[in-house]
């Protein structure tokens, strides 16, 4: 951003006289060394007068020459701290005081309406690291050290201005020494609210799985010692609690495992540094960036055959989740001797329930799954999950937004009214609206049960609190059954909210589109798991005819059954059989005709789904993209039976990701040897053309299936089908929306929805759409699960309430 000055310029110099500017900046320029900042640019260029965070802001009053306020506004945005995120500036002229020669930081002020946001908790800078590790230091081994550009900020905070008193460590007082670093502008501890030391600030305690606490000499040692004893540890952490075991450990990871019911849901892992990550993954520049970035995310990244990790850590995929140290605590543990090399730190809960936060919840929740709990006693106002990066299309994608990216907003190309939208079932996130800011949370998870929807009803009243904003409508999913949309049935009734509902792959469509800021009509691919469709059908491989407040059906997969109901999702070998009655009717039942993955289902079974198919009960219809990687998943003896959502077409494409190391290793060896000649096309992966029904165009797969399972008793590998079955579905999507850009004139296409966390099918997709010429946009800064549905929610009922096309919901 450039700020331009009313003040003078070189080709009109205005007399050597003083003047003064007051200056308003609004975004994320609280907590992160702004005012400290501009205190030393004032010295700087000589000028006078005061700052102070506001309600409003940051206010900045300026006096002084000219030329030299012309420089001062040019470094204020040129020169901003690297996790200051100026959204906005207001000027206007003052007068200037008579004498007054000092520049002076204020007190904060909360007399009007906030427009300032908090940052989101950063990770241990490099400075506060080497004071950490450096014996002469007074933080020496300090587990809760920090400065203005690192530590807590969303997790400890309650309300704004951001000071200290509004966080949880208003309960340390500072100590003389502390209170000298906070009070000095020239500090890099100035104004760092959770600042502290070993003196003043919170302690870490040793406790056994009772709670009970433990006296030891050096709790960190003891903590080591057990990990390396193949002990589970619970630790609190920044955001709630992380359980904690040896990764190299098999026995260890089993254990972790067995104790909290996660028999194969992969696990991530934290090590010391990025030598370290190298050593057990492969590392492009662009993951080392991310990994290394102020958030310090969870990046998935290809394992090594040579990696020394347990083998049960992700089985049956082919990439790791791998973060590095964020908070002191961390790095403490690591820089121990005997510290395991791989820790895994999975998320502090129940399957299902939320992350632990409190002492004495964890204690009571995770007793009986941890061995011994490392605490402190800095509470953690608001929980927040590890985030999760994958590196798709050359670009890190956030798959779960959480920790070091919540509450960061994102901006709109227009300002909406005051509104809240309540996302969906699955990942859970929701948003809130302020002018022309979209707020969404921190990851929920899956909305299944009362817990869930208590920390669901909690965040959205501490993001009101902290935005000081009350929805003025409320915006649910189409699905009624969702919890989230129940509340939202709730509000309409308690306060009388206008509530509009929002179908799930259009908001899947529209969040891209926000995020992207475009305006115009685009075509969307939409491929996901599961979402209700207007027409009362399950949809999920869709393209969509899509605006900011409406869409149109223009292309889908061909219907299949979904015997069983939600039954299949967690069953993939009824979808298995329902496609192969899609492709060759009764007679694919039959057990002469079954693949051998298939042989093992009773004719009980078989005769039971068969009947259910055929007479519709308990088997709607679905275009699900998800429910045919189950199929496909089934059909080529992969999995019969799912341990977790998504579980069965994250190994098919961990499959289709080994075929393709395989080819690139053939052409490396052809390479070396002569001209190198690409891999043939394969059959399987040249689609059919959609059929045209009254303006749809239909992606059947019954022919793909017939061909896959010929190929399949012809005796093709797996890894080759299932490379096949992606190659059929880009190509099959790419042709369609080649069909309806002809006719519709759109060159836009967006892509969403969970499937698209499939790196083959999104970079097969852009890599086919743009060959062709289209522009094609998905989500980045926002997640393309369900997990980014509430932004697209957000601004399509924002839109269609400002316009007063509502659909409303009553």
């Amino acid at each position: 951003m450039t700020v331009w000055s009313c003040l003078g310029t070189e080709q009109n110099p205005l007399p050597q006289e003083r003047k003064g500017v007051e200056l308003t900046v609004q975004g994320t320029v609280q907590g992160v060394g702004f005012r400290p900042f501009v205190y030393r640019l004032a010295r700087r260029f000589k000028i006078s007068g005061t700052i102070a965070n506001t309600g409003q802001g940051v206010v900045i009053q300026a006096e002084g020459l000219a030329a030299d306020l012309d420089s001062f506004l040019q470094a204020l945005t040129e020169e901003a701290p690297p996790l200051a995120r100026i959204s906005a500036i207001s000027r206007r002229k003052i007068t200037t005081a008579a004498g007054r020669q000092a520049f002076t930081i204020l007190k904060s002020s909360s007399e009007q309406a906030h427009q300032t946001m908090i940052p989101a908790d950063i990770a241990l800078c490099d400075d506060c690291l080497r004071e950490l590790l450096d014996p002469a230091d007074r933080r020496y081994h300090y587990p809760f050290i920090n400065c203005t550009n690192c530590g807590p900020r969303f997790t400890i905070v309650s309300s704004i201005p951001y000071d200290r008193s509004s966080t949880s460590m208003h309960s340390f007082p500072l100590c003389r020494l502390c209170q000298a670093e906070y009070d000095d502008p020239d500090n890099r501890r100035f104004h760092a609210q959770p600042n502290a030391c070993a003196q003043c600030g919170p302690q870490i305690s040793w406790h056994a799985a009772t709670g009970e606490r433990l006296n030891v000499h050096d709790i960190i040692t003891e903590a080591v010692k057990a990990l390396r004893d193949g002990r589970i540890v619970a630790i609190r952490g920044m955001g709630g609690f992380h359980l904690v075991v040896d990764g190299g450990s098999e026995a260890a990871v089993a254990l972790l495992r067995k104790r909290k019911k996660r028999r194969s849901k992969p696990l991530a892992v934290m090590v010391a540094d990025l030598e370290a990550a190298g050593r057990i993954c492969h590392l492009s520049p662009v993951a080392s960036q991310t990994l290394i970035s102020p958030a310090h995310p969870i990046v998935l990244l290809p394992g090594k055959e040579t990696a020394s990790l347990a083998a049960s850590l992700a089985p049956g995929m082919v990439e790791i989740g791998i973060m590095l140290p964020y908070t002191p605590l961390h790095h403490l543990l690591f820089a121990t001797p005997g510290c395991p090399q791989a820790l895994v730190m999975t998320s502090g809960n129940r399957n299902g329930e939320p992350l632990c936060t409190g002492n004495g919840e964890a204690v009571s929740r995770l007793g009986d799954i941890a061995d011994y709990f490392l605490l402190h006693n800095r509470e953690i106002v608001t929980r927040v999950d590890d985030s999760v990066i994958r590196i798709m299309q050359g670009s890190p994608r956030i798959l779960r937004r959480a920790r070091g990216y919540v509450p960061s907003p994102i901006p709109l190309t227009q300002s909406l009214p005051p509104l809240l939208a309540c996302g969906g079932g699955l990942k859970n996130t929701f948003c809130l609206v302020r002018d022309d800011m979209a707020f969404i949370s921190q990851h929920i998870g899956d909305l299944a049960n009362l817990e869930s929807l208590a920390f669901f009803k909690e965040s959205i009243y501490h993001f009101q609190e902290l935005l000081e904003t009350r929805p003025q409508l409320v915006v649910c999913d189409l699905h009624p059954d969702y919890l989230s949309s129940r509340h939202g049935q709730e509000l309409e009734r308690a306060l009388g909210l206008p509530r509009l509902l929002v179908q799930h792959h259009h908001a899947h469509a529209v969040a891209v589109m926000a995020e992207h800021g475009l305006r115009d009509k685009v075509l969307a691919i939409i491929l996901d798991g599961t979402g209700l469709g207007p027409d009362g059908t399950i949809w999920g491989g869709e393209i969509l005819e899509a605006t900011r407040t409406d869409c149109i059906r223009r292309g889908c997969l061909a219907p299949l059954p979904l015997p069983g109901g939600d039954a299949a999702a967690e069953q993939p070998w009824r979808m298995g059989l329902a496609a192969l009655y899609h492709a060759f009717g009764e007679e694919g039942l039959q057990e002469s005709h079954l693949p051998f993955s298939l042989q093992g289902i009773t004719e009980e079974k078989r005769t039971a789904v068969l009947a259910m198919m055929q007479n519709g009960f308990n088997s709607p219809l679905t275009t699900s993209c998800g429910r045919l990687f189950d199929a496909v998943a089934a059909l080529l003896s992969i999995r019969l039976d799912s341990d977790f959502e998504g579980q069965a077409a994250m190994e098919v494409e961990a499959l289709a990701q080994q075929w393709q190391e395989t080819e690139k290793k053939k052409e490396r060896a052809q390479a070396m040897d002569g001209p190198v000649s690409r891999a043939p096309e394969m059959d399987q992966a040249r689609p059919e053309e959609p059929k045209e029904d009254n303006g749809l165009f239909i992606i059947d797969s019954g022919v793909f299936i017939r061909r896959m399972f010929h190929d399949l008793q012809d005796g093709k590998s797996i890894p080759e089908l299932a490379m096949g079955f992606h190659c059929w579905l880009i190509k099959s999507f790419a042709i369609t929306i080649n069909r309806l850009a002809v006719t519709s004139g759109i060159r836009t296409v967006v892509l969403s929805g969970g499937c698209l966390q499939n790196r083959i099918i999104m970079e097969g997709l852009f890599q086919a759409l743009e060959q062709d010429g289209f522009q094609v946009f998905t989500g980045q800064d926002v997640p393309v699960n369900d997990g980014g549905i509430s932004l697209g929610q957000a601004v399509i009922g924002g839109l269609r309430y400002v316009s007063g096309n509502t659909h409303a919901g009553h």
